[in-house]
């Protein structure tokens, strides 16, 4: 536990008491300020609004030494030079700090190493200013989870209510970006755990396409479906960061093809992207208490030149859902067990059946708000063995050639479009998430295609997102695609860090008796 508790007092000597005073933005990546002025900015933000929002586990001790060092070189400038970043802990980082999975079980795991995206980030110029909370284990552990909580870090608020949850489970990510503790922060995506925050946090998220970005030295649920993808308040920032992530890693084979598929994503956005295309319309998908808003943001993208295809149909979901669940639990048992083998020996939960063991041996910490039901069946499955290879067929199948790639071929349309999910619910400790619906987001996910959410609106005070959605390879046009709607809506809103919606001006009149004058 000693890793765990030199975090905690790094935690409490960085962040003490909450600033009284309303600390200044953090600089955009197109700042010129030196890259110590801009962590030690990000670090003020974090110090001052962390304790309301528990979105970061452990600042990193070396932040300021980062930084200095590449002020030594500021002629080497590079788009990313001096952006301070969070790395959700989920994610190895080289330093003193450990990757936890936010699980008290890693709280020795102090690797020393960089996983090759932080390595990547670093090489371009990024400053890793600390690790961002998550939904424990990337909300693998328990069917009844609630989204944002961990055992190491607490539970995540949303900062547009902070009785509100921040989905996950790329809670802490999506939390600090959206309350400018960072410009940046790196999630991890099995389904829907970059999409779902971003868009209730109010910020852009890009889930890439899978194998356009490594894998390697992040804590696993499915080499089917996971990747790492950029967290940020524009969707140019996303671009620039995408680009320094990208390529091919000898470590991850499903990257094999990505130096021969990265582009200058920043270069290929275009403010006219939408002019002449056409989009199909998820209204299978839709609803969920975002129509007003929705209806807005389909009139803004004809408003800039998209012929919009109302698509009402997509039969399969249901089987997509129960294949999928198969293919994560046989290759959480499989991945886990080969990444805990290759940790420091001091961890000594080695296998997923030692995690299950620790978890009935600190239940008291663990198993306190719900249980580990979704660990136990991974354990109790067969390994990757002919019914889940036909699992795997089935729902790939069903989401990629047979879905999302037959929509657009069907529908003659380049891309998908829909909301993302609906405003936050509230934090539950008695029923855990209660999801009022969802997206189409997990057609890209099963799939393994690039997903983009951009805000587009707000109900009562709480923001909702746009999805964006191709076929495998087409990172650079979603994210053009997006971008062209960034900039015509600019729907983007900074939060209030209100205790609930139920004070803000929108609603807390509505909440009062009324006033009627009998006559």
């Amino acid at each position: 536990m000693r890793a765990c508790l030199i975090a905690g007092m790094m935690l409490q000597s960085a962040f003490g008491a909450a600033s009284a005073t309303q600390p200044q933005p953090v600089p955009t990546v197109t700042d010129t300020a030196s890259a110590e002025a801009r962590t030690r900015i990000a670090l003020e933000r974090i110090e001052a609004l962390n304790p309301r929002l528990n979105a970061v586990i452990a600042v990193d001790p070396t932040a300021i030494q980062q930084a200095r060092g590449l002020d030594r070189f500021r002629s080497m400038r590079s788009p990313l030079f001096g952006m301070p970043v969070l790395i959700k802990d989920n994610i190895e980082t080289a330093g003193p700090l450990p990757t936890t999975a936010g699980s008290l079980a890693l709280a020795g795991n102090v690797t020393g190493r960089d996983a090759p995206l932080v390595a990547r980030l670093r090489a371009a110029g990024a400053v890793i200013v600390g690790k961002a909370n998550l939904s424990e284990w990337a909300n693998i552990r328990s069917s009844q989870s609630i989204s944002g909580w961990s055992a190491v870090g607490g539970q995540t608020r949303n900062p547009y209510a902070l009785d509100r949850n921040p989905c996950g489970s790329s809670s802490g990510s999506g939390a600090a970006v959206a309350a400018g503790m960072v410009p940046v922060a790196i999630g991890t995506e099995t389904d829907g755990s970059i999409t779902c925050p971003a868009s209730i946090n109010g910020i852009v998220g890009f889930k890439p396409t899978v194998g356009l970005v490594s894998r390697a030295r992040i804590v696993p649920i499915s080499h089917s479906q996971d990747t790492p993808g950029p967290m940020t308040r524009t969707v140019r920032d996303a671009a620039l960061v995408l680009g320094a992530m990208a390529g091919s890693d000898p470590a991850d084979p499903a990257t094999a093809e990505a130096d021969d598929r990265r582009a200058d994503y920043v270069a290929s956005l275009s403010a006219d992207a939408l002019r002449g295309v056409r989009l199909g319309v998820m209204r299978f998908a839709d609803g969920f208490g975002t129509d007003a808003v929705f209806e807005q943001a389909l009139a803004a993208l004809r408003a800039e030149g998209a012929t919009l295809i109302d698509i009402d149909e997509f039969e399969g979901r249901e089987e997509i859902g129960r294949n999928e669940l198969i293919v994560l639990l046989r290759e959480l048992k499989a991945g886990m067990n080969a990444y805990l083998a290759t940790l420091p020996p001091n961890v000594r939960t080695r296998t997923l059946a030692d995690l299950i063991a620790f978890n009935r041996a600190h239940a008291d910490v663990e198993l306190a708000l719900f249980g580990q039901d979704l660990f136990e069946q991974a354990e109790a499955m067969p390994g990757l063995d002919e019914a889940y290879r036909r699992a795997r067929e089935t729902s790939f199948r069903l989401a990629g050639p047979e879905g999302i790639d037959r929509l657009l071929r069907e529908h003659d349309v380049v891309a998908l479009v829909g909301p993302t999910m609906p405003a936050a619910w509230l934090i539950d400790s008695v029923h855990g998430d209660q999801f009022p619906g969802a997206g189409g987001g997990s057609l890209a996910a099963v799939a393994g295609y690039p997903h983009l959410t951009v805000p587009m609106g707000q109900v009562r005070g709480l923001p909702v997102g746009l999805s964006f959605i191709g076929p495998k390879w087409s990172d650079a046009l979603i994210l053009s695609l997006g971008y062209a709607y960034e900039q015509a809506s600019q729907q983007r809103r900074d939060p209030h860090f209100l205790d609930s919606v139920e004070e803000s001006d929108d609603v807390a009149p509505h909440l009062r008796p009324a006033r009627v004058e009998v006559r």
